[in-house]
């Protein structure tokens, strides 16, 4: 029987990057995710923004871990070709109270060690953005706020881990647990997984999984957000990711563009029991037609070229829950919100040094293999149909499938051949962006369909 030191439940974003970073020592590591893919739940539909922390509770461990963990993702892009906008952001504010907030956010970037944040006039925020709606009394800029592929990060994460050898665990999902003094078995839908050492990283259902080693330390609770995603012909409108002003009544929604290219109108927040339903809503699409008419009229007059939706783990408390029970040899992630894609490297880290305090040997490897690079996918960025080099060496990455999206043969066949290919359309589509332009599919479906039933030998 096959004993692992670590065994870390959950595939996210924050699952791959501990099981990343555990893997840079001596250690044996299982990954294992109850779908059949990695980032195929709340990773999925992140709102892909590289955050500075700016407006982080003062003090908090998710303020700490978000100011580093920009720093580290920002870096680790460069390294592994996942692409990062620096587009920086402006808050606005649209009434007495909201301008009267933007003394004290500013302030509270201090707190955080962002010095960057500058509260600027009327005037300054349409120069800075110039299609926004009528009625603004002043605004914030943030110069350091990005935007990011959050399906690459996730991919690269989980690339690297298997380079260094984790054993990755798909469509297992853990069903119960035996929780001895040195050993814990894991029961899942495909087999046992037994591990000296249990890592709770499951996201919507970590507190399910914290029951199961009976802990009761918070309760998750699915938020639905809703978005909107409008044509590549709607990104001269938002050259900056527009914020809201967040007041005691709420945060609000955004405006932001995509690395992709497109401009993103979300999310709505609301607490659902139903812990998979990432359907929208009539009334959720209506309340950011509503709100987005206000904030920037001229994008509704764009074409729309989809709207989903996103659930998200939130939990009672106002901070990360990190934790390690040594005795159990158990440690949990909860209630780690959408800035978990910023912190998810610093998270990762500030883990795996609880875990050194509480027992688990840490012996650096010194045979760690290169970071594993991921296509490029972003628009700011040279992709394959644009290289001339690419081509003349594969006459494949000149020969597009999607037209929509300029995507290539070579990059559909490139995704099977990736370490963790394509379980799905859907799986295929974050790989490569296949179907999902304006045409979403209608004239490039059938032939992207057949290729992936050529590559797996199965249907789509």
């Amino acid at each position: 029987m096959r004993i692992h030191d670590v065994a870390i439940i959950g595939a996210g974003v924050v699952g791959c990057a501990v099981a990343r970073e555990l893997a840079a020592f001596e250690l044996d590591v299982a990954l294992v995710e109850a779908r059949d893919d990695v980032g195929d739940a709340t990773s999925k539909a992140n709102t892909a923004l590289l955050h500075t922390g700016f407006d982080a509770t003062p003090g908090t461990l998710e303020s700490r871990l978000v100011a580093r963990g920009y720093a580290q993702l920002s870096r680790y892009a460069g390294e592994t070709g996942i692409s990062v906008e620096p587009t920086g952001a402006l808050l606005v504010a649209w009434d007495e109270d909201q301008l009267a907030a933007l003394p004290g956010l500013g302030d509270k970037a201090v707190a955080n060690g962002y010095h960057a944040a500058e509260i600027v006039g009327r005037d300054t925020v349409y120069e800075t953005v110039p299609a926004l709606g009528p009625g603004a009394l002043g605004g914030m800029t943030v110069p350091g706020e990005s935007i990011v592929d959050p399906w690459s990060t996730t991919l690269a994460f989980a690339y690297d881990a298997l380079a260094r050898g984790v054993d990755l665990r798909l469509g297992a999902r853990v069903e119960s647990v035996d929780a001895g003094p040195d050993l814990t078995t894991l029961h899942t839908s495909r087999g046992d997984i037994t591990a000296r050492w249990v890592v709770n990283a499951a996201g919507l259902g970590a507190d399910v999984i914290d029951g199961l080693f009976g802990h009761r330390r918070f309760s998750v609770t699915a938020r639905r957000g809703e978005l909107i995603v409008f044509d590549t012909a709607a990104r001269p409108l938002a050259p900056k990711i527009v914020l809201p002003v967040p007041t005691s009544r709420g945060k609000g929604v955004l405006i932001s563009p995509t690395v992709f290219g497109n401009v993103m109108l979300g999310p709505t927040s609301e607490d659902l029991q139903d812990r998979t339903d990432t359907s929208t809503s009539e009334a959720g699409i209506a309340s950011l037609l509503e709100k987005g008419r206000r904030i920037m009229p001229s994008l509704l007059e764009e074409e729309i070229t989809t709207s989903y939706a996103g659930l998200r783990a939130a939990t009672e408390h106002g901070d990360y829950v990190v934790d390690v029970d040594a005795g159990q040899r158990y440690a949990c992630l909860g209630g780690i919100r959408s800035t978990g894609l910023t912190a998810s490297m610093s998270i990762a880290e500030h883990l795996r040094d609880l875990l050194d305090e509480a027992g688990l040997p840490l012996k650096p490897r010194s045979d760690l293999p290169p970071p594993v690079r991921v296509p490029v996918l972003g628009e700011a960025f040279t992709r394959p149909y644009q290289s001339d080099e690419l081509i003349r060496a594969d006459a494949e990455y000149g020969r597009i499938v999607c037209f929509c999206e300029k995507v290539t043969r070579g990059e559909v066949r490139d995704a099977f051949a990736a370490p963790i290919p394509p379980h799905d359309l859907n799986g295929l589509r974050r790989r490569t962006r296949a179907t999902l332009g304006r045409c979403q599919g209608f004239f490039c479906g059938a032939e992207v369909g057949r290729l992936f039933a050529e590559a797996t030998g199965t249907e789509a």
